[in-house]
């Protein structure tokens, strides 16, 4: 009998325990604050059967049902999006430390070698503050830039004389640019370009063009993986194989070139450029404190080479397209350039910064284009409280830059490419508007720890080409057509890095004072 009475005893407590524990977590959930509002969506699928292609219009289209940070259920991921610059601000500066982890795609976890040996996705912490600060202090801060400006320089003056070559003819803009920035890229990292030298040097030149907009198209590509990460590894789109083969091919091209560079150094070649220096920082084990392995070394030969050449290529591209459709601006950017160049130089990237209209039309270009409008997804490590909202821990957490740029209530004439706003003190404030992400109404490269760490040289090559470009040449479209037409020819096309939905096509027509300097 005493046995039952204390088996009583023991239940009651059991069940007291368990009344007083539902009783505190009922009470934390109805103090906690709610997920932020957002469509309801269907059962399992969420909102994913009703995404549109346009996916930074989209989610601008939901903000303006539901606030600028709403949630939408994407299969089992919680997604989060802030369209707002205060909302941003708490994000990316108030919880910067909490939201510096990104949310891996499955494609780019296998592109970056599992997603912790370079700087774009891997996760906040020791390895990737050495990662990025090898890249900076060495190659991408402006000491290093300058130090292979011959490198860039003579990329851009080829591109120069291939484009005068067809002078009369039609010239695919984006591909030229993208040929000319592939080439600065590669030079600057392993000191010549992968279509110098023999045939089959020529052969993986071309081939590493098609790979790269290979990637970017993948990596754009809405993917079940990422939506279900429990049926992942039945990859049922064939993404991650094909990222894969790609990631392969990649890795044996690189395999050549350090192979290359191994040879030359064993023949006392002179100079050190970029993968000269990983190759012997791998060599030494690091930097003391952190492990840098041949993986991190091609993981970022990687990261270079993918992000630094679509993003460069694509924003010239738009520029072009946006000053050859605006007579008027292209006429005070062509005497800008005459007055500062003139008509018997060439233009040298230490004009640049001589030419504040030209620098007005880049920012004005990347407000209405951002390179990524989405930015890199980010991803909490902890819950947290944004803009009254509960933000969970492993959310995947878009910032729209590109609604955020077109915010009426933030821009006058948000539509409208009117580089002037960037003149002066700009619009809204006697604020300095620049790339470094510390105003939220203007975040082109991002902001906080995660800000694009190639944001230096972007900035630098986009300029220069788009200076060289329209101080050599005059420039027509292809076939003139009506103004529906010229609005139809600004469409985008969404992806990872957003393009222009048709190539520009322009016939250019020299006008520098000799052919001499076309050489």
């Amino acid at each position: 009998m005493e046995a039952i009475g204390n088996g009583v005893l023991f239940y009651a407590f059991a069940l007291l325990l368990a009344a007083l524990t539902h009783a505190a977590l009922s009470r934390r959930r109805r103090y906690d604050p709610p997920l932020p509002p957002g469509p309801r969506g269907l059962p399992l699928l969420g909102s994913l059967p009703f995404l549109r292609p346009d996916l930074h219009a989209h989610f601008a289209r939901l903000a303006r049902d539901h606030g600028p940070l709403f949630s939408l259920r994407l299969g089992s991921k919680l997604a989060i999006v802030v369209s707002s610059p205060a909302i941003t601000r708490e994000v990316l500066r108030d919880h910067d430390a909490v939201f510096a982890n990104r949310d891996v795609p499955a494609a780019a976890r296998i592109l970056s070698y599992g997603g912790d040996a370079e700087i774009v996705w891997n996760p906040n912490g020791p390895t990737w503050r050495m990662l990025r600060r090898v890249c900076v202090r060495e190659m991408l801060g402006p000491a290093g830039l300058d130090a292979v400006y011959a490198l860039r320089r003579r990329e851009v003056r080829a591109s120069v004389e291939r484009i005068r070559s067809r002078a009369g003819s039609a010239v695919d803009v984006g591909v030229e640019m993208f040929l000319a920035t592939m080439n600065a890229v590669t030079r600057t990292l392993w000191g010549r370009t992968l279509e110098e030298g023999d045939e089959r040097s020529i052969e993986v030149g071309r081939e590493f063009r098609m790979l790269v907009a290979e990637i970017t198209e993948l990596l754009g590509r809405p993917n079940v993986s990422d939506f279900f990460p429990a049926v992942a590894w039945m990859d049922l789109q064939g993404i991650q194989r094909q990222m894969r083969m790609l990631q392969h091919r990649f890795d044996q091209i690189f395999e050549e070139i350090i192979e290359m560079k191994k040879r030359k150094k064993q023949r006392g070649g002179s100079g050190e450029d970029f993968l000269e220096l990983m190759l012997r920082l791998e060599k030494e084990g690091g930097d003391g404190k952190t492990p840098f392995t041949m993986t991190n070394v091609k993981a970022l030969l990687m990261d270079m080479v993918v992000g630094g050449t679509e993003t460069a290529s694509n924003t010239v591209e738009w520029a072009m397209a946006e000053i050859v459709r605006k007579p008027e601006i292209l006429r005070r950017v062509q005497a800008e350039l005459n007055s500062v160049v003139g008509r018997d130089a060439v233009v040298e990237e230490s004009h640049i910064f001589r030419l504040p209209y030209l620098s007005a039309v880049i920012k004005e270009v990347l407000r209405l284009h951002p390179a990524l409008p989405l930015m890199v997804p980010h991803c909490p490590s902890a819950t947290c409280v944004i803009g009254g909202y509960t933000v969970p821990a492993g959310s995947r957490v878009f910032v729209n830059v590109w609604a955020i740029h077109r915010d009426p209530e933030i821009w006058q004439d948000p539509l409208e490419f009117r580089p002037e706003r960037f003149v002066g003190d700009g619009e809204g404030g006697n604020q300095s508007w620049d790339f470094s992400g510390n105003d939220f109404r203007y975040l082109p490269f991002g902001s906080g720890r995660r800000i694009c760490a190639g944001m230096v040289m972007a900035e630098r090559m986009v300029a220069y080409m788009v200076a060289t470009l329209v101080h050599s040449f005059e420039w027509q479209a292809a076939a003139e057509g009506n103004k529906e037409a010229a609005e139809e020819d600004m469409e985008e096309k969404f992806g990872i890095v957003m393009k222009k939905a048709r190539p520009l096509v322009l016939v250019p027509t020299p006008t520098l004072a000799s052919e001499d300097l076309y050489s």
